[in-house]
Parts: structure tokens; sequence; C-alpha cells
């Protein structure tokens, strides 16, 4: 029951955090949204670190699990926060429905596992199709949106590498631990970026971007993270990966109907495409297998 329930609330979570993002760099800027961001994060989670009584461990292993999930918080979201500058919201979400295709290619590589089959092929090729056609449309939307979108494709690459590496490093540590140590290599990270590119307080700071940070730091980070990588520990990193098939769906309605973002018929057929190749990601093998015969 704690893995459905955390499947599902990583869904919902998933689904929000685009437009969350998109809101929360809207006048204080990407770089301090993303930063501030993490501040709280690392914060609450320390805070809920300590009334756990939970300690973290330093050992090697541990150490490289810090580091892939660093890898995520700070090479995989800054790109995002600079891309939902020049795309919408709900793109970011669609555009991540390729992590598991990705996942699977570099588990097949890293991990051993079986995912290079027919079904999975077939599946790339209809989410490559998908992410043409997104392309597309973004050319109608200027050449920072094509770049927008280059930019949430190496987002998505760094995901799903970080996801591998730490199933393949093994450590299994708690999922709390893995989200404050990578928030504590992180944080660094994004405070010296901040420092160097911008370094000023916003001028503009709106009640709309400073709820949208709060929401992302208490409750995407904080829970947000901590379930991820709950799932990632006792599931397969494929299987997680898929919790990109639904929030899309749900990401694209709210940006259309709260933040007038549009949906046109090349986004909804782009979108189409890429949900259509997960689910073949996920059922076409089942129902090509051959049945051993009862005798």
């Amino acid at each position: 029951m704690r893995i459905k329930l955390s499947y599902i609330s990583v869904i919902l979570l998933w689904a929000t955090t685009p437009l969350a993002i998109k809101w929360s760099g809207e006048g204080p800027g990407f770089l301090f949204g993303v930063t501030a961001r993490m501040a709280i994060g690392t914060v609450c989670v320390l805070i809920v670190l300590a009334l756990m009584r939970q300690r973290m461990a330093w050992h090697r292993k541990a150490w490289l699990t810090y580091i892939a999930v660093a890898l995520q918080i700070y090479g995989s979201m800054l790109p995002v926060y600079w891309a939902a500058q020049f795309i919408p919201s709900g793109w970011i979400s669609v555009i991540f429905g390729i992590t598991p295709l990705m996942t699977a290619l570099l588990a097949a590589i890293f991990l051993g596992e079986r995912s290079l089959t027919l079904g999975k092929l077939l599946a790339y090729g209809l989410g490559i199709s998908g992410l043409v056609i997104m392309f597309g449309s973004a050319l109608q939307l200027g050449d920072e949106a094509v770049l927008g979108i280059g930019a949430v494709m190496i987002s998505v690459f760094l995901q799903s590498a970080s996801s591998v590496w730490i199933k393949r490093i093994a450590a299994k540590l708690p999922a709390l631990s893995q989200v404050t140590g990578g928030l504590l290599l992180a944080l660094p990270a994004y405070l010296l970026t901040w420092a160097i590119v911008d370094g000023h307080w916003p001028a503009l700071l709106t009640t709309t971007s400073l709820a949208a940070i709060i929401y992302l730091g208490v409750i995407a980070t904080t829970l947000g993270f901590v379930l991820y990588y709950y799932l990632l520990t006792h599931l397969a990193a494929t299987r997680v990966a898929l919790i990109s098939l639904v929030s899309p769906l749900l990401a694209l309605l709210l940006g259309h109907n709260i933040n007038n973002e549009p949906l046109t018929m090349k986004v909804i057929t782009g979108t189409l495409l890429i949900l259509s190749a997960l689910i073949m990601h996920i059922f076409f093998d089942r129902l090509t297998a051959v049945k051993p015969r009862v005798k």
C-alpha cells in the first residue's frame, strides 16, 4: 500500500511541478527560483532527518549515491528551469514522457536489463516521432522554444542516467538520506551558479512566484524527491520511470486551463505519439509473448 500511495503522489507532484516551475521564475528569474527552492528543500529535509533521528551514511557507496542524486537535482533540474522561460509548462512533462525509453536504453547498457526487445524498439520510434512533432510546434514559437525542448531533452538524459547509476551502485540507502545527501552537494553548486550569473536579490517577487517557490521547496522537493527515491529503492528503474505515462496529460490540462497555454493539434498529436510509445513500451512484449501450452 505504501508503494501504491507513493506512486500516485509522485504522479500528482510531477503533473503540478512544471507549472509551478514556470511561475517560480516569472519575476525573480529562473536561477533565483531554482536556488531558493533547493535552499528551502535542504532546510526541510535536514529538519525531517533530525526529527526521525536518522543518521547519514558516509561510506564509499553512500558518497557515490549522493553524487548520483546531485546529478539529477542539479544537472537535470537546471536545464528544465531555463527551458521553462521559453516553452509551455505542459510540454516539459510531455517531453519527460520519454524518460522510460531513455532509462530502458541506459539500463540495457549498464544494468544488463532485457530492455531492447522489438516492442521497445518500436516504442523508441513512436517516441522519436512525437518529439519531432513537438520540435515542429516549437518552431512556431521561435528558436528559443526549440532550444528549450533541447534543454529538457538533456534533463531527461541526466535524470535517466542518475536513476540507472543509483541502481548500479545499489547502496540501499533510505530515501531521505539519498535526497539529503544529494541536496547537500547540489545546493552549493546552485548558490555558486546564481552568485556568478546573477547574484542580485530579485527586484520583483510576486505572490504567485513566492507561493510556487515555497510549494516546490517544501512539497515537491522534500516530499516529492523522498517518495521518488523511495520508489527507486524498491522498484526497477524502468518501472519508476513509467510515472511519466500519466503526468503529461494532467500537466497539459493544467497548463491549458490555469495558465492559458496553447493546446494545438500538433501538440496533441506529439503527446499522443509519446504516450503511445510508453504504452507499447509497457505492454507490447507481454501481449506478443508466447505462452507455454498446458499439457
